[in-house]
């Protein structure tokens, strides 16, 4: 039976019956959506921590794939930066914001580091005639003073060290090249050659492409495997991190900041100095494949266009690139060299996973290379003959 209360409003003779509180059936706890719920935060936390690796797979959390599945987590907390990363970071950051010294007559600087004389003077001088004014000659000889054959490069030999091949010293050449360059205000891109390199193109090709563009063409890639991530050392903490350490070829083009930057690093520059070096820890970490690739990751990874400009063969897959003699130098070889338009790199871990992008220069898909190495001096006649009638694009 249901009861029922008695309130007395008023007076005693004014009485209102209202109904008692129903009787109800304790409510049944929504057990299926506490278990969708927390079926939902694992596979969240699964799929974080395990990203999908297929393209179609990531598409399921957003249209623009893994990355921007990732992007709406909460961001990592930013590691305190040492009193040394702060001052060199406020320096870097200042150089890249302030404008370019616009120069009324734009160089090329040409850097040559050698051993000692240059077995290719003869073609660069062809290279370089009726463009007098618009370049510099540099010339770092490590082991002998060169006999030069070619009026542009007389006088042009700075004061060299000797170079250790995989040290420290092969970067100090270069920043001593990049040093004396930087001292001519109307030098405006730095190019680092080799004894063994030479142009592909004309020198108004060459002119046009490195200075109608705002980047610097320095080679740099991830390697996760034993030549590449395996080379780098915890003691290179906490300004250096693994995540940022990158490998590419030595020879670079680089624009007038990029090169004021590298001189004005001295905090990463002696990670590298003190902890990449061919034995430390049973490694072979060789500097100059290390040291510009990681710092413009760190510093200005945007600004650098990820190839160099200097086409090397590492098909023979061993620890120097292949050497082209007399009977390779062709026209077939000059035009398979010229037409190459992506970019590619191959890890050293066990996937041997290729890398490629297409070399965009101004957002236009061109040849990568400007310049080929490595060439014995045998070829010198065939390069001549090839090369003066060799049109290119």
């Amino acid at each position: 039976m249901k009861t029922e209360k008695v309130w007395r409003l008023g007076g005693m003779g004014d009485m209102q019956i209202l109904p008692g509180s129903r009787h109800r059936p304790p409510m049944k706890k929504p057990k299926w959506i506490i278990v969708l719920v927390l079926f939902v935060c694992v596979f969240l936390i699964c799929a974080y921590i395990y990203p999908p690796q297929s393209s179609s797979t990531c598409y399921v959390f957003s249209s623009k794939g893994c990355k921007g599945f990732v992007d709406w987590l909460p961001p990592m907390p930013a590691r305190e930066y040492t009193d040394e990363e702060i001052a060199s970071r406020v320096v870097i950051k200042d150089i890249l914001n302030s404008p370019a010294v616009v120069s009324k007559n734009s160089k090329i600087a040409f850097m040559f580091l050698s051993p000692g004389s240059l077995p290719f003077e003869r073609l660069w001088d062809k290279f370089f005639q009726g463009h007098e004014g618009k370049f510099s000659v540099y010339v770092h000889a490590s082991k002998t003073k060169p006999v030069h054959v070619s009026r542009y490069f007389v006088n042009r030999d700075i004061r060299s060290d000797p170079v250790i091949w995989g040290k420290i010293s092969m970067v100090d050449a270069e920043r001593r090249l990049l040093a004396n360059a930087l001292q001519d205000t109307d030098n405006q891109q730095f190019v680092l050659l080799s004894d063994s390199c030479v142009p592909l193109y004309d020198f108004e090709y060459i002119y046009e492409y490195l200075m109608y563009t705002n980047i610097s063409f320095v080679d740099c890639f991830k390697d996760p495997g034993p030549h590449g991530n395996g080379r780098y050392s915890d003691h290179m903490l906490p300004e250096v991190e693994v995540k940022d350490f990158r490998k590419g070829a030595q020879w670079f083009a680089m624009k007038r900041q990029h090169a004021i930057i590298v001189m004005a690093d001295n905090l990463y520059y002696s990670k590298f100095r003190s902890y990449c070096q061919p034995g430390l820890e049973g490694k072979n970490c060789i500097a100059d494949e290390h040291y510009l690739p990681t710092f413009f990751q760190m510093v200005d990874p945007g600004g650098i266009a990820n190839w160099s400009l200097t086409h090397v063969d590492w098909s023979e897959r061993k620890w120097h690139p292949k050497s082209y003699r007399a009977q390779d130098v062709t026209y077939e070889l000059l035009k398979n060299i010229t037409s190459i338009d992506v970019s590619m790199h191959v890890t050293s871990d066990e996937k041997k996973e290729v890398q490629s992008w297409p070399c965009l220069w101004n957002g236009i898909q061109k040849p990568c290379y400007l310049f080929a190495r490595k060439f014995t001096p045998e070829t010198l006649d065939s390069l001549l003959r090839l090369l003066a009638n060799y049109s290119g694009p």
